[in-house]
């Protein structure tokens, strides 16, 4: 058994979870007084006009976040063209010199968000302004320990406390009815009351992941675990022959659907406000997707067994003291490793419930009043998503040089990168678009994958009067 089967042992224990997309306008837009969709961030704000969407495009947005990215994993191959005909390789290459430069030394993580807006529109009526909306959303996230991946590229004689892997994964529909109001001439609030319908959820994670090396012995400890819930769905399993031993296994390998639908049903808040502090400087803050969804189902399945014992891949290229071959202690450790990662299907558990990752936002802006189509606006969001929580700070410079155009540039420091954003907004009469990055794309790879794993872009058209 070759050290490259090692390696790609550890990356498939990395791999086997991996796993997008938050109904609302880019953060750049938050400042911009034309964009009908500012509510969405805030529902103290109120568009200037009344609007209809154009269904699935009048506001469509998709952001993916993290600490490492595509250029940390694939790297160029120190081999080629001499020992390799492969230009580019994995990180796990035992050639490769730094190869945990790119990573954090706490937790990694990726996640992706987004949203089409099916149907929105927004009027003025019964004392303020009413929004009603149907959001399709999905997110989706996953976190990677630094300890796995220097387990995965490193064979010294350490103990690892791994701790926990996880990745989740939602989608589901939402219909919102929104207010917002006036009060004196300083203050407006603003509220959303919102039914959530929900199509998927998954969570799958193992927890408590050690790895003790006693003498030539290493034991590998910990928990594997799945959730799903989803309309009609069912894990697909196959029997498996263990390679070593006599007798067989069942592992889940699929899952199946049979019709699917809505899964479960939900409720959330959102609520907001804004104050004038004088004619040039305004604050606001709005708590978004306080809520739940409580799902019909939840498909459990579970690894068989929470530790393994293995010596290590000797050189013995023939036969070992006992009189086995290499291939026949490959077999006995691939059926401890297949009893301690491989799912087992456990049922149906029945109902669960989840949130849906609440989010706060404030800002504070400011209206230079030598300038007064100049504005400076600071954006304070954070996302709580338990292991996946992150939070950014966006300043940006707002200009309105016409009545019926608006944008900004911006820049941004959050949990993940620091990054640079812009909007562009256009509202004459009857039409408003716009379109804008919360992240720049950056760098891509020649098959199209951005470097970063951080980048944002939304847009939007809508109907105006």
């Amino acid at each position: 058994m070759k050290r490259k089967h090692i390696i790609t042992a550890a990356a498939a224990l990395l791999l086997m979870y991996a796993p997008a997309l938050n109904a609302q306008a880019p953060a750049s837009a938050y400042f911009t007084d034309g964009n009908v969709m500012t509510h969405t961030m805030n529902p103290a704000l109120m568009p200037e006009r009344n609007y209809v969407a154009i269904p699935g495009i009048g506001g469509i947005s998709a952001a993916t976040m993290g600490n490492f990215g595509y250029d940390d994993v694939v790297r160029r191959n120190p081999l080629y063209p001499n020992g390799s005909d492969k230009k580019m390789t994995s990180f796990m290459n035992p050639y490769i010199n730094n190869a945990l430069d790119g990573f954090s030394t706490g937790k990694n993580r990726l996640g992706a968000e987004a949203s089409i807006a099916l149907l929105s529109a927004g009027f003025k009526a019964f004392g303020g302004y009413n929004t009603i909306e149907i959001n399709s959303r999905t997110q989706a996230h996953i976190s990677v320990p630094y300890e796995l991946l220097e387990m995965a590229v490193n064979t010294g004689n350490n103990d690892y406390d791994i701790g926990d892997i996880k990745a989740e994964a939602q989608s589901f529909v939402e219909i919102a009815a929104g207010h917002s109001r006036s009060i004196g001439s300083k203050w407006r609030i603003g509220a959303k009351v919102k039914l959530l319908f929900g199509i998927a959820d998954a969570t799958a994670e193992m927890s408590g992941v050690r790895a003790r090396l006693n003498g030539d012995t290493w034991t590998v400890s910990g928990t594997s675990r799945a959730h799903m819930s989803m309309k009609g769905m069912t894990y697909k399993t196959k029997l498996k022959d263990y390679d070593g031993r006599p007798g067989s296994y069942e592992k889940v390998n699929g899952i199946d659907i049979d019709g699917g639908g809505i899964g479960g049903t939900g409720f959330a808040v959102d609520l907001g406000a804004a104050y004038n502090i004088n004619e040039w400087w305004q604050v606001s803050a709005a708590l978004l997707d306080l809520g739940f969804i409580r799902w019909n189902n939840d498909m459990y399945a579970e690894n068989a067994e929470d530790e393994f014992s293995f010596s290590g891949f000797h050189d013995v290229s023939i036969k070992t003291d006992h009189g086995s071959t290499i291939d026949d202690q490959a077999d006995e450790y691939g059926d401890q490793i297949a009893d301690f990662i491989n799912l087992r299907d456990r049922g149906d558990r029945g109902s669960r419930t989840t949130g849906i990752g609440a989010r706060m936002n404030i800002g504070v802006s400011y209206k230079l009043p030598c300038y007064d189509k100049m504005k400076i606006g600071m954006l304070s969001a954070t996302r709580f998503l338990g292991s996946h929580t992150w939070t950014e700070g966006r300043l940006s410079a707002n200009w309105t040089p016409l009545k019926w155009l608006d944008g900004n540039i911006n820049a941004a420091v959050s949990t993940y990168t620091a990054s640079f954003g812009w909007m562009i907004n256009i509202h004459p009469k009857n039409i408003n678009f716009f379109v804008g990055m919360d992240h720049l794309l950056g760098k891509m790879s020649k098959e199209g994958i951005p470097l970063s794993s951080n980048a944002a872009v939304a847009a939007g058209l809508n109907i105006t009067w």
